[in-house]
């Protein structure tokens, strides 16, 4: 596929499990704060947390714990137990250390495709944090180059593929969400390939770029080297 010479996979979620722990850690927060609201509302408030952070902490794991506990102290109006701010930190702590759970297919596909294409591992989030669910992961020796980056967009795709690759125009991303993998890399001139995941952070939502040519959705990574040669047969 003379098309296509370069192509990206998102980690957390499409390669292995990441937002299921987030979800476990926001139950577990919300218990430990039952007395202030019920769950749906300490979630939303975190939610709200999460938002008004990004900017500043960025994408992971740090800047939830951090987000935690600032709706710990607004939901409780400051007057939240510093046992509490303990059990939120632990549970911090918990999640940087939790084993690497990969997702169906991750490792068979990208061994597949791994010296056909130049694989780029592109993702988002805490550098530590990234950096160890790589290496954990056995994939690391798999891709010729890893990206982390503080957020996607349609500069950011052009300039990995750029530097990585032949330009966005053959290039392919693939990753679980719409709004970080899928749109913005289609905006660069790229390939989109959405895999969903039956968890999906409520900031990474939007639409699908239905009408898009270059969008394409399949159900699970197993499905992506039979797509790439659909797509060279049909170019």
């Amino acid at each position: 596929m003379s098309a296509l010479t370069t192509i990206g996979f998102d980690a957390d979620d499409t390669l292995w499990q990441n937002e299921q722990f987030f979800r476990m850690t926001e139950q577990r927060f919300a218990a430990l704060l039952a007395g202030h609201g019920d769950h749906e509302y300490i979630a939303a408030r975190l939610l709200e947390a999460e938002r008004r952070n990004l900017a500043l902490y960025g994408f992971g794991i740090k800047g939830f714990t951090l987000s935690m506990i600032e709706t710990a102290v607004a939901v409780t109006d400051g007057e939240v137990p510093g046992s509490v701010i303990g059990e939120i930190l632990a549970a911090g702590r918990q999640m940087l250390s939790h084993p690497i759970e990969p997702l169906p297919h991750a490792r068979e596909t990208v061994e597949k495709l791994a010296g056909s294409y130049r694989l780029v591992l592109i993702t988002k989030g805490d550098l530590f944090d990234q950096e160890r669910k790589l290496a954990q992961s056995g994939l690391g020796e798999l891709f010729d180059a890893v990206e982390i980056v503080s957020d996607k967009s349609a500069a950011t795709y052009a300039r990995i593929f750029s530097r990585h690759g032949d330009g966005p125009q053959k290039s392919m991303m693939v990753g679980n969400s719409l709004k970080s993998d899928v749109v913005p890399a289609i905006e660069a001139g790229g390939w989109g390939i959405h895999v969903p995941h039956e968890l999906t952070w409520a900031v990474e939502h939007a639409e699908a770029p239905v009408a898009a040519p270059r969008f394409r959705q399949i159900a699970d990574l197993g499905e992506l080297p039979a797509l790439i040669e659909r797509i060279a047969t049909a170019g």
